[in-house]
């Protein structure tokens, strides 16, 4: 397995050994132990499976209470998957990384709990799927609305494009998510 550093050093890029041949291929997605070595010790409660159109356009969500680290990778076509750090305190409050995930890389990101999360599908359909170290809980899910000036993510799709779901329109900004999360002492 290989780890590659982002720009923000706790969120890591995820490159699985795959092994390969006329048959198919076969890689392995989680292993305690190996994820343990490399810095990531999760306990996993929740799996989950999205499938979208080109252009959809999900997040940037997150749980101001019960915050979820998730283990994110794309099983058909491709997205451009967005963390974005929302610690209080941190050093790098509202940046973002950015990564390609997709069927032909194999890639994986680990989001740790405290980020904003959020893709972009760039193909036809996506299926994406991630694992979740806290149960989703719809009472304390909030959005930060994609194209917020301050944070600056170079989306791929122009505004006109972006398929949204009416939550995600009416995400709030990166400034009124900080002032709430300092409020309820999310880490």
């Amino acid at each position: 397995m290989k780890i590659i550093e982002t720009s923000i050093p706790d969120v890591k890029l995820i490159e699985p050994k795959v092994f390969g041949d006329e048959r198919g291929f076969f890689m392995e997605t989680w292993n305690e132990h190996t994820f343990r070595k490399i810095g990531i010790e999760a306990t996993f409660v929740q799996d989950n499976h999205s499938r979208s159109v080109k252009n959809t356009l999900r997040g940037l969500h997150y749980q101001i209470r019960q915050p979820q680290g998730k283990l994110v990778r794309v099983t058909r076509g491709e997205v451009f998957d967005v963390a974005v750090d929302l610690r209080p305190g941190s050093a790098n409050f509202g940046q973002w990384v950015g990564e390609h995930l997709s069927e032909e890389n194999k890639r994986m990101l680990w989001v740790p709990p405290g980020f904003a999360h959020g893709f972009l599908v760039i193909s036809e359909t996506a299926d994406f799927q991630y694992k979740c170290t806290d149960f989703y809980a719809p009472e304390y899910e909030r959005s930060i609305i994609w194209n917020d000036p301050e944070i600056g993510i170079h989306w791929s799709a122009k505004e006109s494009e972006v398929l949204l779901s009416n939550k995600d329109r009416r995400g709030q900004s990166l400034r009124q998510a900080g002032a709430e999360l300092r409020t309820v002492g999310n880490p």
